[in-house]
């Protein structure tokens, strides 16, 4: 049986330009193509997370204009259970701006409107709702009080609690030591550890200071070099899918979404990883967000030995 996700994180809309580079300072780029997209970190794992075949309830707020009703529609659409989605009055939705070169990368800038504003008590409800079944999955796109709480609270009720902890901000190391698994890519496991990551050996010694500060299980996402991985029994590197990669932008999402959605399935550690890498390694194929991650019959079909 399937157990609850809950993703407590951001809501945005992306506005994407697509150009064979990206400007430098001062630089303006003529010949963009202009897309825009349903997206926020919170948003992206939850949408991850149902369509690879998760129970995905989403815990975030959006303002009360017309981008924030399009995006309730649109997480319902998903699937996605709504129920606990809070709407600021007079606060705008968060925007994302998102400029994408050939190669893939990307460059992105961020309004967190409606997302500063979620606080405790718009989250109070979740501790008499949490089984010690559930997965919790939260970012750091929204403020850090409510992060904060999560992971104490995941910790004392023994909730399977995973940390995306992009975009970068500092935690004490109270908090990191209450958690059960925390997915950096490699340049926010520099800054969690003071370790220039950049291949297998150097993401061998990041992964273990951040076990010494007591997380059970640390995935570092290296893009196009793979995901690095070291748990309490084992560790390794999983190597990157063949793939063409045209847009990078929820990659790193699909990979959390993913990871929750196959650990709500029961699944263990290393086929969970194996899995959200798969799921991550087709959503560079495609552009935008939320449409770009793939479905659990998609992922199946192309994957055939990584679904139940």
């Amino acid at each position: 049986m399937k157990s609850n996700i809950y993703i407590i994180g951001s809501s945005n809309t992306d506005m994407v330009i697509k150009s064979n580079s990206i400007p430098k300072p001062g630089e303006t780029i003529i010949g963009g193509d202009f897309y825009s997209f349903q997206g926020g970190k919170g948003a992206n794992q939850a949408v991850a997370a149902v369509k690879l075949g998760g129970k995905a309830i989403f815990i975030c707020k959006v303002g009360d204009d017309s981008l924030g009703k399009k995006s309730i529609k649109e997480y319902e659409r998903y699937g996605i259970n709504t129920e606990n989605i809070c709407v600021e009055k007079g606060e705008n939705t968060g925007v994302a701006l998102i400029m994408v070169d050939k190669k893939g990368e990307n460059l992105i800038s961020v309004a967190s409107g409606a997302n500063s504003k979620l606080n405790l008590n718009d989250i109070i409800f979740i501790e008499k709702k949490l089984k010690p079944k559930d997965i919790v999955l939260i970012q750091l796109e929204i403020p850090l009080e409510v992060v904060k709480f999560i992971i104490s609270l995941c910790y004392r009720l023994n909730v399977k609690l995973i940390l995306n902890p992009a975009p970068f901000h500092k935690i004490d190391d109270d908090y990191l030591n209450c958690i059960h698994t925390i997915t950096p890519n490699m340049i926010e496991a520099e800054s969690l550890t003071g370790i220039k990551v950049f291949d297998i050996n150097s993401s061998r010694m990041a992964a273990r200071k951040l076990k010494a500060k007591g997380i059970k299980n640390v995935f570092i996402t290296m893009g196009s070099k793979g995901v690095f991985y070291m748990t309490d029994e084992k560790e390794g590197h999983i190597l990157p899918k063949k793939v063409k990669a045209i847009d990078s932008t929820a990659a790193g999402d699909t990979f959390n979404g993913a990871l929750a959605a196959a650990l709500s399935f029961g699944m263990k550690i290393f086929d969970s990883v194996e899995f959200a890498n798969s799921a991550a390694s087709i959503s560079v194929t495609k552009m935008g967000a939320q449409d770009s991650i793939p479905s659990i019959n998609e992922l199946e079909k192309k994957y055939k030995d990584l679904c139940l």
